[in-house]
């Protein structure tokens, strides 16, 4: 059976483990935040303000990206006991935990929400109004919203015929922010394992005095 002292070691890598993957997760979501203000690796649009509402938040950034990795920073401190976090104290540790969690998770959550919305909109692109009983022929904006009947995530036969600029507008949108998706999801995830991480190494740091 392992001693307070092994557990309360164990706690501390696992600490710099969810450190260190928190952090890359964020540099990934910052990182994929930024090709969806690139469609097609193409400055123009952005330079022309023709980039959706949802990619210009930019959760991914600042969400998903600087709040997590601020977190994560914070945890790698705490398992490498390096600076104010030398000394082990109960209060300090355990507030640091709930700090960077609660940190974590807002950004992550902002994040998912989201990129879940950016999904369900749809690409922001060039269309023909027409099509959908609008005066305008040729503009910008939100087209898949206005199939009500028709979910442009499920008929890939929209993806190719409804938005004319920037050409692949639906796969670079769904690539992207489906993967913003799936990086918030990750970062939920390993902020859940720090929490029980940390008042594990809590409750048998409590023990062993």
């Amino acid at each position: 059976m392992l001693s307070s002292p092994d557990v309360m070691a164990c706690s501390r890598t696992c600490s710099r483990i969810l450190g260190l993957s928190l952090g890359t997760t964020a540099l990934c979501a910052a990182g994929t935040n930024m090709v969806l203000l690139l469609p097609n690796w193409d400055v123009t649009y952005l330079l022309r303000g023709l980039i959706g509402k949802h990619a210009m938040l930019g959760s991914g950034l600042w969400g998903g990206g600087l709040m997590v990795l601020t977190a994560a920073t914070l945890i790698s401190l705490m398992g490498w006991r390096y600076g104010c976090f030398s000394k082990s104290w109960p209060c300090r540790s355990i507030l640091t935990a709930l700090l960077s969690s609660g940190l974590a998770s807002l950004g992550a959550l902002i994040c998912f929400i989201t990129s879940g919305v950016a999904l369900k909109d749809g690409p922001f692109c060039m269309f023909d109004g027409s099509s959908f009983n609008q005066t305008q022929a040729w503009k910008y904006g939100y087209p898949f919203q206005d199939l009500h009947n028709r979910n442009y995530l499920y008929d890939h036969s929209l993806w190719n015929s409804v938005c004319l600029e920037p050409s692949k507008a639906v796969i670079w949108h769904v690539s992207f922010f489906s993967t913003l998706l799936c990086i918030s999801l990750l970062q939920i995830l390993l902020v859940v394992i720090h929490l029980i991480n940390s008042f594990l190494g809590l409750f048998y740091s409590l023990c062993e005095k």
